[in-house]
């Protein structure tokens, strides 16, 4: 059984990324290209950014990418 023992406490979006920071000071950033959901959005819409346990969630655009899958550098649909 895996542990995720550091949790993310913010995400944002700044200037084609979308930065997230853990509670530790971590800080993970990946860019919105190449999700077409992201791409196309308002700075409004991707700035409206849920944290829950697994991962993020954007109400507005209807996308929700997994903390395992951004890990892995799979950021959403092409």
């Amino acid at each position: 059984m895996s542990t995720l023992i550091d949790h993310i406490s913010k995400a944002r979006y700044q200037n084609g990324l979308i930065l997230l920071t853990t509670e530790s000071g971590l800080e993970i950033k990946f860019p919105i290209y190449g999700n077409s959901r992201l791409e196309g959005a308002t700075e409004t819409d991707l700035s409206n950014i849920e944290i829950s346990p697994f991962g993020l969630h954007w109400p507005a655009l209807d996308e929700d990418l997994s903390f395992r899958g951004i890990l892995d550098g799979k950021f959403g649909q092409k």
